[in-house]
């Protein structure tokens, strides 16, 4: 299943042994070279002697890493999707001149890995997702000694192609496939006024099955204004289920069960083969739609794009969505003023799954998050570690086919939340506040989203013996 904008594995028998261990995905540390010291050079010449002031750094060092062979294509592959015109990053990086004057805060900000948004911690769990756009360490090194040597532009005959961007008009998944979406269901439009708090609009929508149908990606968009204005959209499925079905509700009474998500960081999901989701006759959409106000009153409007698979199709698995901790999270949030806080969330598998992915869902007080599987023999595994939490991105951490965790019945997964409601958190609006549960974005909550497919016996032992293969 992908993630669209948007390893080691969790290989267990049934009884819950490790057959194979958890890869840390340990790095080594960034190796930093030292700025040279400022160095005078004299240069002696017959009309008298001119001061010159150098980098310390040779003329073939300064050649060895340039923008146009080395940094341009980085920054295509990995930064402008949002950092070019008409798109959400502050700046355009697409040509040398709009780079240059921002070398040294990209270093910062490539070193501390702020950027590009990938804010697991990269010592512990699973390392290998679909959709990873984070820095190699050589790639940092690049960067960094690219600027250290002054930012050069080298050879423009080393310049990459540009990139052709799909226009945002477009809907993203209709290229991979190969047609436009076989249903739009769109919400009804909702105007944010120019000055307010925030603001939610909550229209449900039939979306005028006939017949059930099976999901095979799902895209979501805010019209290009609305787009201004709109923190996220969650979408909701509203349908009868078959008693006994095992629980595919996010558990907020009232909306039904979690399909899929627009927010900075994520548009929509495509599912792995032979597995879809379910919509059934007479189901509805219900969107859910957070706004925030931008000085300017704007008309916003939201469309689901949904490619199903096709007529009579039935997919061997059927993907739940699951908000794992919201339940917890609505009963028992308490933050103090002024302090850090830590909060825990049980929840147990009752059958073998596999998890198809890792969001994590906190405010502006959200500081980390990780997501452990408690194994029936005892066994603790750290799945992943969101280490610096930021409210501004909701990353989807999509897992690749052999390192999606497969969990044995019995499993307990373990969200433990951190906020922080200290004067340190420089996102905090207000240290002296106590803050509950809640919906606004002053308010907190904690959940993790998550899709798991709950697999049959023999493709759950295959899985298991082939990953045990794959470790001779």
């Amino acid at each position: 299943m992908d993630q669209w904008f948007h390893h080691g594995a969790g290989r267990l028998d049934k009884e819950g042994s490790l057959p194979n261990a958890l890869s840390a995905g340990m790095e080594k540390e960034i190796t930093m070279k030292k700025m040279k010291r400022l160095h005078i050079v004299w240069v002696s010449l017959a009309t008298g002697v001119i001061l010159l002031f150098s980098a310390g750094i040779s003329t073939g060092q300064t050649e060895d890493v340039t923008f146009s062979r080395d940094i341009a294509p980085i920054l295509q592959q990995r930064c402008q999707d949002c950092h070019r015109p008409g798109q959400m990053g502050p700046m355009s990086l697409v040509t040398y001149e709009e780079v240059r004057p921002w070398a040294p805060l990209i270093k910062t900000k490539v070193v501390t890995r702020t950027m590009p948004p990938w804010h697991l911690d990269k010592t512990v769990g699973i390392q290998e997702f679909e959709n990873d756009v984070s820095l190699t360490n050589a790639e940092i090194d690049k960067i960094v000694r690219w600027v250290d040597a002054g930012a050069p532009r080298g050879n423009l005959e080393d310049m990459p192609a540009a990139m052709d961007w799909p226009q945002d008009e477009l809907w993203r998944m209709a290229e991979r496939y190969g047609r436009e979406p076989d249903l739009i269901i769109k919400s009804t439009p909702w105007t944010v006024s120019a000055q307010g708090q925030d603001q939610w609009w909550t229209p449900i929508i039939d979306t005028g099955l006939t017949e059930d149908r099976w999901v095979t990606g799902m895209e979501v968009r805010p019209n290009m204004k609305g787009r201004r204005v709109t923190h996220h959209a969650v979408i909701y499925l509203q349908q009868r289920e078959e008693p006994g079905d095992f629980e595919p509700v996010v558990d907020v009474p009232g909306r039904g069960s979690y399909l899929t998500e627009f927010a900075v960081g994520k548009i929509g999901d495509v599912f792995r083969e032979n597995t879809g989701k379910l919509m059934k006759v007479g189901s509805r959409i219900a969107f859910d739609n957070h706004y925030h106000s931008v000085g300017e009153e704007i008309t916003s409007q939201t469309e689901l794009g949904i490619w199903f698979h096709p007529k009579g199709y039935v997919p061997k698995y059927r993907v739940y969505s699951n908000a794992l901790g919201v339940q917890q999270a609505m009963t028992t949030l308490d933050i103090p003023p002024g302090k850090v806080t830590t909060h825990h969330a049980y929840i147990p598998l009752r059958a073998q799954a596999r998890i198809e992915n890792y969001q994590p869902h906190m405010h502006i007080r959200g500081k980390a998050m990780s997501m452990e599987a408690i194994l029936p023999n005892g066994q603790v595994q750290m799945l992943n570690h969101v280490a610096n939490f930021d409210f501004n991105w909701h990353v989807n951490y999509v897992y690749t086919d052999d390192s999606a965790p497969v969990l044995p019945a019995g499993t307990i997964l373990h969200i433990t939340a951190w906020h922080d409601n200290s004067i340190d958190n420089r996102a905090n609006p207000d240290p002296t506040q106590w803050v509950g549960w809640g919906q606004r974005s002053f308010d907190e909550m904690y959940h993790a989203h998550v899709n798991m497919t709950y697999l049959n016996d023999e493709d759950y032992e295959q899985i298991i013996a082939d990953r045990r293969a794959l470790q001779r």
